[in-house]
């Protein structure tokens, strides 16, 4: 068993594909029309067969009170991997993403936590 697909909530597909492409550097895997929502995914550029990201459309009801829980709270609705949090930071800084949690080490674990612009806080994480 394996995990294939996962989501985050987000409050505009558009702005969100914008935000996990062209800054986070995800590819888009699937774009299907779904009435007036999609089904949106991204992918690691690494791994294009690998686990997707759902950019799923936060309408329900009870996202809004959980998002803002988690938001409120400091806890990231999902974690990424990458190879060098510091440099990571350095670089997505410079683009203007706004962090609420600089770089910090962990014993063996170093992450740092980034706002999306579409209602998540996202941690960026390296161990070894």
């Amino acid at each position: 068993m394996r995990i294939h697909l996962t989501s985050v909530f987000v409050d505009d597909q558009d702005k969100a594909l914008r935000f996990y492409t062209d800054v986070l550097g995800f590819v888009k895997k699937h774009d299907v029309p779904l009435g007036t929502d999609r089904w949106l995914t991204v992918v690691s550029p690494e791994d294009p067969d690998g686990t997707e990201l759902l950019l799923e459309p936060s309408g329900h009801p009870a996202v809004r009170p959980y998002r803002t829980a988690l938001a409120e709270d400091g806890i990231p609705a999902a974690s990424f991997a990458v190879d060098d949090v510091r440099a990571e930071f350095d670089r997505l800084r410079g683009l203007g993403v706004r962090f609420t949690q600089e770089p910090l080490e962990m014993g063996a674990i170093t992450t740092a936590v980034l706002d999306d612009t579409c209602g998540n806080l996202i941690q960026i994480a390296h161990s070894g």
